[in-house]
């Protein structure tokens, strides 16, 4: 039996190995892993973006497509016999951003690096001159309200009676099976396995979206956050294990409870084997590096942004008290965290000392070192905003 299969046009999968080698730099600074390989990675992985990039005279922006995203429901128009989507938000975006990365590379390394590098990968001057064309002029589609359009064309589908579907089947995580039995598609409906344009939010903070679009020419609305990430959600049927992960990341600020709720989901996945049959061929291992990852980075707010650590917690209701152990930049750090303090100490070393910002507040922390600083929680003071 042949069973079709074009998961291999997902090509954001590149953009999230450079995601991985730029956040490693900023964890660690080890700048000889960039000099050594990983510049040389960012960079075939930036050509790659500016290869795929085509002009859209019509637009004065440049187009990818045919492509999917991170949703995997949607692999083609319903009026088309060939797979692939164009202008994926989530795959455009994160093209502009490896690009950019690429251009910083260049300010990071020495200038007989950079040369040889780019004598070993034949990268000329007019390339790297397309990667910043590129980088500043990839189109993104907005709906007609503003909110980000998960592909070219996603508001024209039609929307899908999701109150139906859950009253006749009960569990609909995997409609694509379902609609795919009843002889229809999921490519017509507005609907998605999994976080797809909300993936943004989840790797980036919204300092960084704005740093991001600002550098694309479109002009980026905090407002457009809690909108985007409501409107999707409710048209997201969770077919995969990572997305109560992703969602419950995206609703960590705006909605505790929930957030909170769809964090102990993705702690039942495998336990409770919430997809019916799947854990018995294998643990979700995604699934369960990420609840991790939410008690370690979003709950505290953990992020790293240029030779700063920053920390802007907010621990939902449920948990009082937070404790573990990191490494960042040759510091074991640990953390504690609670409602209303976040202690941080450094194991003695012979590291430099470090930056660490708290909310607004930055410290200096050398190794052997301990500080507490009280938190001045301003997200408690809102009511949730999404129900």
């Amino acid at each position: 039996m042949w069973i079709r299969d074009d998961t291999h046009l997902q090509r954001h999968v590149g953009a999230a190995i450079a995601y991985n080698v730029w956040k490693y730099h900023l964890a660690t600074g080890d700048t000889e892993f960039l000099y050594s390989y990983g510049a040389e990675l960012v960079f075939e992985i930036a050509r790659f973006w500016a290869s795929i990039a085509r002009w859209n005279e019509a637009r004065g922006r440049y187009d990818i497509c045919g492509v999917i995203g991170p949703d995997e429901f949607h692999d083609r128009y319903p009026d088309r016999a060939v797979p692939g989507l164009d202008n994926n938000a989530y795959t455009n975006v994160m093209a502009a951003w490896c690009l950019a990365r690429a251009l910083n590379l260049f300010a990071l390394l020495p200038d007989e690096r950079c040369r040889e590098i780019c004598e070993v990968l034949r990268i000329e001057r007019e390339e790297i001159a397309l990667w910043e064309d590129v980088s500043r002029k990839l189109y993104l589609p907005f709906h007609s309200d503003g909110v980000l359009s998960q592909f070219e064309g996603y508001e024209a589908l039609k929307e899908f009676d999701w109150a139906t579907y859950r009253r006749r089947y009960g569990n609909i995580m995997r409609l694509d099976l379902i609609l795919e039995a009843e002889g229809e598609s999921p490519n017509r409906y507005k609907l998605s396995k999994q976080a797809d344009v909300l993936m943004l939010f989840y790797l980036f903070s919204a300092e960084e979206l704005a740093e991001i679009f600002g550098r694309l020419g479109y002009t980026f609305d905090g407002a457009m956050i809690p909108k985007t990430i409501d409107y999707y959600l409710r048209r997201t049927s969770h077919g995969s294990t990572l997305s109560a992960v992703v969602h419950a990341w995206v609703l960590a600020r705006s909605c505790r409870r929930r957030s909170w709720t769809l964090f102990t989901e993705a702690l039942r996945s495998d336990v409770d084997d919430v997809q019916g049959g799947t854990t018995p061929e294998g643990i979700h291992l995604g699934a369960m590096a990420g609840t991790l990852d939410l008690l370690q980075r979003c709950y505290t707010g953990l992020e790293l942004r240029g030779d700063e650590l920053r920390f802007h917690p907010a621990l939902p209701d449920e948990l009082r008290r937070l404790s573990f152990q990191l490494r960042y930049r040759r510091h074991t750090l640990s953390v504690d965290l609670t409602p209303t303090t976040l202690a941080i100490a450094s194991a003695p070393s012979s590291a430099e000392p470090i930056s660490v910002v708290v909310d607004d507040r930055t410290i200096v922390l050398p190794p052997g070192a301990q500080k507490q600083v009280q938190l001045t929680d301003k997200t408690r003071s809102k009511r949730d905003s999404l129900a």
